[in-house]
């Protein structure tokens, strides 16, 4: 019976680890939902990349922190995520002993520089919301670019810091061959708490906290503008209402990712990774539902209008109707 139930995940090796078998038709389905789930989330990422990208009319600072925060969900679809959907149902590690050593780098530096990513919007929305009028002056694509890169660099190197132990001594990673276990220091959790928890929520709950007052008070003002004189005041109006919206697209972005990061937290489990992982496709399902260029952008991209001449310059912001 044991023969049955038990087997090891290298059967040519006596060092090998024990694997429990499951039944198959749960094997199916998990790997099922594992490979459409992170097909979806390598498309829809791929979208947004592609719009921004290609479109001059989406080349803004704002837009260039969405495609940063897209490519990290990008990579989280192509490798986070099926690694992740495995490690749920499949106990043995068949990827080898390198690889162990590089995923949980990979892994941290995506989580965080997608939070660093959080953090920035956040601190751009609050400035394009607070003060409209010097935003082009105080932002522009060269700072968002550099912001980016700085973001990146700090999610290396902290992530270095954090797992240097785990990546110099890689036979700490398992007791037995088929077996890889991300070993953490309860004195690096609780730095990383601190770093990618309670200073963000400090950072960007305060924030977006702020933005919902100011946009709450401009459009008092405008109404009490529009009422006085309504075709001087139409185009700050529209302006105003545009980066109300956005605020709040980006908000619940930030929402969203928060609830999805906090409960690795709380229960360090393969299946709080597989959470975190999941969180990678919900931005781009976010910006279908309140962003009209994406919508736009994604039906020129799917009618493969992007190939004909000057489709960069393309109108993704029609007349509403």
């Amino acid at each position: 019976m044991d023969n049955q139930t038990i087997q090891y995940c290298f059967p040519n090796n006596n060092l090998s680890c024990t694997r429990s078998i499951r039944p198959e038709a749960e094997y199916i389905i998990v790997y099922i939902f594992i490979a459409v789930t992170s097909v979806f989330t390598v498309f829809l990422n791929l979208l947004v990349i592609i719009s921004i990208s290609h479109f001059k009319q989406l080349h803004t600072p704002t837009n260039v922190l969405i495609f940063s925060l897209a490519v990290a969900d990008l990579i989280a679809g192509l490798i986070l995520m099926p690694v992740q959907g495995m490690k749920l149902i499949e106990p043995c590690w068949y990827f080898g002993e390198i690889f162990c050593s590089i995923f949980p780098l990979i892994l941290y530096v995506v989580v965080v520089a997608s939070l660093g990513n959080m953090i920035i919007i956040s601190v751009d929305r609050y400035i394009a919301v607070n003060d409209p009028l010097r935003y082009p002056i105080r932002v522009n694509n060269n700072r968002a670019v550099v912001s980016i890169v700085v973001n990146w660099l700090f999610s290396f190197f902290y992530s270095f810091y954090l797992l240097y132990e785990f990546l110099l001594y890689p036979e700490r990673n398992h007791t037995c061959i088929g077996e890889c276990i991300l070993v953490v220091t309860l004195e690096n959790l609780l730095i990383d708490a601190f770093v990618c928890l309670a200073a963000p929520c400090c950072i960007i709950i305060p924030l977006y906290v702020k933005i919902c007052f100011v946009a709450k008070r401009q459009v008092k003002i405008c109404f009490v503008a529009k009422r006085q004189a309504k075709h001087l005041n139409s185009v700050t109006e529209k302006k105003a209402k545009s980066e109300k919206k956005a605020a709040r697209t980006l908000g619940i972005v930030v929402l969203v990712y928060l609830l999805f990061w906090t409960p690795y937290y709380i229960v360090t489990l393969d299946v709080m990774y597989w959470m975190l992982c999941m969180n990678s496709c919900m931005n781009p399902l976010i910006y279908a539902m309140f962003y009209q260029w994406f919508r736009v952008s994604t039906k020129y991209i799917l009618t493969l209008k992007i190939c004909e001449p000057r489709s960069q310059y393309l109108n993704l912001f029609p007349e509403e109707k």
